[in-house]
């Protein structure tokens, strides 16, 4: 038989050891409140290799270490086909949709544009997507604050007319995300912003103004053919002014030349010989400005369609860059997907 003292202390150790397990569990969850997330990034991340050009792009955003965390967390694809990237990204802001991310830190897909002339593309588009992957960690206060600077920014800081237009795209197909994707838009594609936005950025690439160096370079392949041809354009505007011109002056000539030679046959032809060999001279001293009104013009006809000729193989130039970046899917190759 057992003394009472034996019992009492049986009773304080199983005490005891049940303080110690609802401490043990108290504390593993604890530090899974506390290290939720990244004990989640963790498991996501296990045996991950980033692909060489992952890496690669996440050096060229001169990513910080967060950033990088979050790129690779979502694990970016590079698709170079029309059908593989429009299967992760659906098309809703038209054909140039380079890039997309998925909620919950479920993906992000980058479109591979190959052609070189557009180097830097996927840059941009990279530190694009992995800021809507940063803007969804924000807390409620930190994104209210950033909100607050962004829409400042828009309605008192923002002079790009290229970027208030891609803004009013998305507030027309993506109201409810305007923000987000203006945090991802200032801070790839403008360079002078105020010193609280630089501030925020500045903890998700340690050198910006190289991603919008990208975006310059590649956009400047555009924008430098859009002058030439706009350039092309004014200058044929006014080699066909001239012409019309010259045509006209031409067609007053030659009535004039009809007429001169008309005379010239009725005199001769009423034996009115004297009079028809004093009209002779002037008739050939007409036909001579006639004929150099001719090449004149000749050489105007020449000119224009030279630069017809220079206008469209840059045109064409702009058309092959534009389709480098079109994503759109055809009907045909809807019905494969």
């Amino acid at each position: 038989m057992l003394s009472p003292t034996s019992n009492n202390s049986k009773t304080h150790n199983y005490h005891v050891g049940l303080t110690l397990v609802v401490a043990v569990w108290l504390v593993i969850v604890g530090v899974l409140v506390v290290n939720g997330q990244s004990i989640v990034d963790w498991w996501r991340l296990r045996g991950y290799v980033p692909p060489a050009a992952v890496v690669t792009l996440a050096n060229d955003d001169t990513m910080t270490s967060y950033t990088r965390h979050l790129f690779y967390l979502n694990r970016p694809q590079l698709t170079p086909s029309v059908n593989g990237f429009r299967a992760y990204c659906p098309e809703n802001l038209g054909s140039i949709v380079l890039g997309c991310y998925h909620p919950d830190q479920d993906g992000i897909f980058i479109y591979n544009v190959s052609d070189p002339t557009l180097a830097g593309v996927q840059q941009v588009t990279a530190a694009h997507e992995v800021l809507h992957a940063v803007y969804a960690r924000l807390s409620g206060s930190e994104r209210a604050n950033l909100n607050s600077e962004l829409q400042s920014y828009y309605e008192h800081g923002l002079t790009s007319t290229q970027v208030k237009a891609e803004v009013k795209l998305y507030q027309q197909t993506e109201p409810g995300s305007v923000m987000d994707e203006m945090s991802c838009t200032f801070g790839t594609e403008i360079a002078n912003l105020p010193a609280s936005l630089n501030a925020y950025y500045s903890k998700y690439f340690t050198n910006r103004s190289a991603i919008v160096a990208y975006e310059q370079r590649y956009q400047a392949a555009f924008s430098s053919r859009q002058a030439v041809v706009a350039q092309d354009d004014d200058q044929l505007a006014s080699l066909k002014s001239q012409l019309n011109s010259t045509e006209a002056q031409l067609s007053s000539s030659l009535n004039a030349l009809n007429s001169q030679q008309s005379n010239l046959t009725n005199l001769r032809n009423s034996g009115n010989i004297s009079a028809y060999d004093g009209g002779v001279p002037a008739y050939n001293s007409s036909v001579d400005a006639y004929n150099a009104q001719v090449q004149i013009t000749e050489s105007l006809v020449s000119q224009y369609n030279q630069l017809v000729a220079a206008r469209n193989q840059v045109a064409g130039q702009i058309t092959t860059l534009v389709t480098a970046l079109d994503t759109r899917v055809t009907p045909r190759q809807q019905a494969t997907r």
